[in-house]
């Protein structure tokens, strides 16, 4: 977020009792500025209910005063609300940026939401280096590379490198990983890297490479397929057939990167997101295709949180807003609707990107063609997730008339842990509910405390009372309501269910179903038992489809699990006595072990040898010298 946005921020809620609804709203007044600028609508525990912007902040706040105008939605929030908060700005278009940026971070519940946590890959080529390396790249831009995105998927990105590196055989293998070869890599042998590790091609040559690829995805080289197809048939002339053959492949490399494998790549878009929106009972799905230097870079579908009486171009602008809060627009917004408040988005999305970007509804030619195939496959995608939630409820539905609930839960919590004779230990939480798998609700706990191999009960104990003391608190102050689970399944049986019930109870956790599930004496899936608090061990049909779905929880929370204990026990694996030396950090490590073998031969160095290993200076020596030399004095 530009940090110039803000010019000043003003919390409205010194009154000596706190005024409710509308007195709150009147309260604000009274110092609320005519100027541009974004408001906060604040309940009773300082919690944000809504986000809003105004070219006049005071002429828009007032409007809330007049109730029997809101609909039902907002006199619920306006009821809710005990303060306000605001933000003036320079400009409509910077309040409506820093309002996107609000409701991203703060996740009000009256506002329309954008549920992405996701980064999106882009392809990188390195600048400053001899023999560029072209990679996958998350997160943040770092100096000294050049960036091409974003793509919509790792598939999408990785399929697209595939290709690149048989066009242009550039290396995709780190700087390290290149310093330490003698032989070319099996990429070579594939034909997908030239292989400069061993100078098997020149400085020039690669060089040459490098600005073939940086042309074809800037989309500045259209005739690049019939400038090779030349190349190929003066080598073939000159009976240089290896080279021919080679020169062919990277023809087939090019051609397979220019064909249309999608279903949207207009000819007549260069540099465009195309978003259609499509809404069925209330729900909305967003489809968007990127499309750069006249290329798919793939689709994605988003199904954003908002009210049911919400109509799409309101749905749709609030999208645009905050799904550009954390990325560069293209030159082009291709949409399916007509967005209110065009204007101050348009200039909003240019303020973001730093030059002119365009929101355009296409009205006939290819480009409302391909914005109406956006739409359909919005359409499909909503009945598709329509089908599944349906048939999820009935699911849920069954989980309820199987354990005695009122109605179906909302939010299944089930865990795991996993360790290696106590070592790397590991408890997990997993989440599921009416949407499927919560993954965005997936928690890791690493144990702290010590354990006794074998001993699982320990490691359960510590896992819930992290989970809940916090759950607890949250649940008095009337924070994140919708994070207390209805059902808490667990891997065991009536050990593992006695034990965690007394967890449970000694935090004065009420109001969860325990189920306990243990598979059989053959431990064969399908044959479960189930443990409950209000009748004996039970098992279901082998074909129950409610059994089904609590095996895919059970399992689900086993993979988490052991994923997680292999994350961290990796992690473990690459650490080294030398990471606790001072001053020695990754280069000076790698440095080390390249020269001396292992961090063995680091401590039995002597310190001359010390001074003399690359990057290590005199006093960098004495220091790792004493680190393994506790008792030398430095003379």
């Amino acid at each position: 977020m530009d940090e110039r946005l803000p010019s000043m921020t003003t919390a409205i809620s010194d009154a000596p009792v706190r005024p409710v609804g509308v007195d709150a709203i009147h309260h604000a007044l009274r110092t609320m500025p005519q100027a541009p600028g974004v408001y906060r609508m604040l309940g009773e525990k300082g919690d944000v209910l809504y986000v809003g912007k105004a070219l006049n902040l005071k002429k828009r706040v007032i409007s809330y005063t007049h109730v029997s105008r809101l609909t039902e939605r907002l006199r619920r929030m306006v009821s809710e609300t005990r303060s306000m908060e605001i933000v003036t700005t320079h400009t409509e278009a910077e309040a409506l940026l820093l309002e996107a940026n609000y409701i991203k971070r703060m996740q009000p519940r009256y506002n329309i939401l954008l549920r992405d946590d996701k980064s999106y890959p882009w392809i990188m080529l390195t600048d400053r280096h001899d023999f560029p390396q072209i990679s996958k790249h998350r997160g943040k831009p770092v100096k000294g590379a050049s960036y091409w995105g974003p793509f919509a998927s790792a598939w999408s990105v990785n399929q697209t490198l595939n290709l690149l590196q048989r066009t242009f055989l550039l290396r995709s293998c780190s700087d390290s990983e290149m310093q330490g070869r003698t032989r070319p890599c099996l990429l070579h042998q594939i034909h997908r890297c030239s292989a400069p590790c061993t100078d098997r091609i020149s400085r020039e040559d690669y060089a040459e490479l490098a600005a073939q690829a940086r042309s074809f995805l800037a989309g500045k080289d259209p005739d690049m397929r019939e400038k090779l197809g030349r190349e190929m048939e003066q080598a073939a002339e000159a009976l240089e057939f290896e080279r021919a053959a080679a020169i062919r492949d990277r023809i087939r490399g090019l051609s397979a990167l220019q064909q249309d494998s999608s279903v949207i790549n207009p000819s007549s878009v260069s540099d465009a997101d195309i978003i259609a929106i499509w809404q069925i009972a209330g729900q909305s799905c967003i489809q968007v295709f990127f499309i750069r230097a006249g290329r798919n870079n793939g689709n994605r579908a988003f199904f954003p949180s908002h009210a049911r009486d919400e109509n799409a171009p309101d749905v749709l602008a609030a999208f645009i807003g905050q799904f550009y809060d954390d990325k560069p627009p293209p030159a082009q917004v291709l949409v399916n609707q007509d967005l209110p408040e065009l204007d101050v988005l348009t200039a909003a999305l240019s303020l973001r990107r730093g030059r002119k970007v365009e929101i355009i509804h296409p009205q006939r030619g290819e480009k409302r063609g391909v914005i109406e195939h956006a739409a359909l496959n919005a359409r499909e995608a909503l009945e598709r997730r329509m089908a599944e939630s349906a048939g999820q409820a009935k699911l849920l539905q069954g989980v309820a008339d199987l354990f005695g609930l009122d109605s179906p839960p909302k939010r299944i919590e089930t865990y795991d842990n996993s360790h290696i004779q106590g070592a790397n230990p590991y408890g997990v939480m997993v989440v599921g509910g009416p949407e499927g798998f919560e993954k965005r609700a997936y928690r890791k706990f690493s144990i702290k405390g010590p354990v006794t191999p074998g001993d699982d009960f320990a490691m359960m104990r510590e896992v819930l009372e992290r989970r809940f003391r916090r759950a607890l608190k949250d649940r008095e102050e009337g924070v994140r309501p919708e994070d207390w689970p209805d059902i808490l399944l667990i891997d065991g049986g009536a050990g593992q269910y006695t034990a965690v019930r007394g967890v449970l109870d000694e935090l004065g956790v009420t109001g969860v179903t325990l189920v306990g599930i243990a598979k059989g004496p053959d431990r064969d899936a399908g044959r479960e038992w189930f443990h409950t608090a209000d009748r004996p061990p039970f098992q279901l049909p082998p074909r129950d489809p409610v059994l089904y779905y609590l095996q895919r929880l059970r399992d689900e929370a086993h993979r988490f699990a052991i994923t997680t204990h292999r994350a961290g026990r990796s992690k473990t694996l690459v650490r080294s006595e030398l990471d606790d030396i001072p001053g020695v950090g990754p280069a000076r490590k790698r440095a080390l072990l390249k020269h001396f073998g292992s961090a063995r031969g680091v401590r039995q160095a002597g310190l001359g040898e010390l001074e003399h290993a690359p990057g290590i200076n005199r006093d960098m020596a004495r220091v790792i010298y004493g680190f393994f030399h506790p008792d030398w004095t430095g003379e």
